[in-house]
């Protein structure tokens, strides 16, 4: 693989999913340390967990993972990793991670890494984006900082982007010493852990789907103390964001999420993956 000017040590990972029977196949290709640890069945043949790992645990500046995924006509793929995404600090180089994924008609993805935690002076990009036909549902889980540890973000820049193409652009640049984003009403409030979950497809619901998703997911966020909001954009996209002090509820709260509108919109149970819970 060669490499471009200002990247020390890159890393691809090519996943194509497609159905064959009853079943979801999943293909990979790898260049670095970027990799398919492994592919697991724990809902049965037709959706499958695909489980990727970066064995060095992190990105310095200069490093780059760039991962694409494929998921074909009735093929249904979660991918998910096992640890957190890391983006130490920089003295240079940036540091960048971006998925690019098209979702053919009839294709489910879900995308839900583990929490990005961005330390103290890094320099990084984390984007992901979404060719989509058919059903996304996506999720990041952001830290900024490690406050336990006596390391807050008070240095450092990292630019978050969520593009579904054609649909919706999420991008912003978190600088630690713009503080109008970091504490005003308007932006982050103060809290250093910002979730997002998306629940997205090629068609409109109907208004009557839309409610069944939408009413349910308020009545989930109005029973618990965080900062947090849904909302339906385009008739076709669900939006939750979440702000938290900590990151363990923030993620409780966007899995009970992530479950509700798994079950109500794809009309299948609850199922993390195994990988969490180990």
């Amino acid at each position: 693989m060669l490499r471009e000017p200002g990247i020390r040590w890159p890393a691809r990972l090519a996943l194509q999913a497609r159905r064959e029977g009853t079943g979801t196949l999943v293909h990979a290709e790898h260049h670095g340390p970027l990799r398919l640890l492994k592919t697991l069945y724990p809902e049965g043949p037709a959706t499958a967990h695909a489980v990727l790992v970066h064995p060095p645990g992190g990105l310095v500046g200069g490093d780059r993972l760039d991962l694409e995924v494929a998921v074909g006509a009735g093929a249904h793929l979660l991918v998910t990793t096992p640890a957190a995404t890391r983006f130490y600090r920089s003295t240079t180089l940036e540091a960048a991670q971006q998925l690019s994924a098209r979702v053919a008609p009839g294709g489910r993805l879900e995308w839900l890494p583990q929490e990005t935690l961005a330390y103290r002076s890094c320099k990084a990009r984390n984007q992901v984006t979404v060719q989509l036909q058919g059903q996304l549902l996506a999720s990041e889980l952001l830290v900024l900082g490690l406050a336990a540890a006596g390391q807050p973000f008070d240095e450092g820049e990292l630019l978050q982007e969520l593009h579904i193409e054609g649909l919706w652009r999420d991008r912003g640049w978190i600088r630690a010493q713009d503080r109008a984003l970091r504490d005003g009403p308007c932006g982050l409030a103060g809290q250093p852990v910002l979730g997002t979950l998306v629940l997205a497809q090629g068609q409109a619901w109907t208004s009557a789907e839309a409610e069944a998703l939408l009413e349910p997911t308020r009545a989930l966020l109005e029973a618990q103390p965080l900062r947090a909001g849904v909302t339906l954009l385009h008739g076709r996209l669900l939006l939750l964001r979440v702000l938290a002090a900590e990151l363990e509820p923030a993620a409780a709260l966007m899995r009970r999420v992530r479950a509700l509108w798994r079950e109500r919109a794809w009309g299948l149970a609850p199922c993390e993956p195994r990988i969490w819970r180990t």
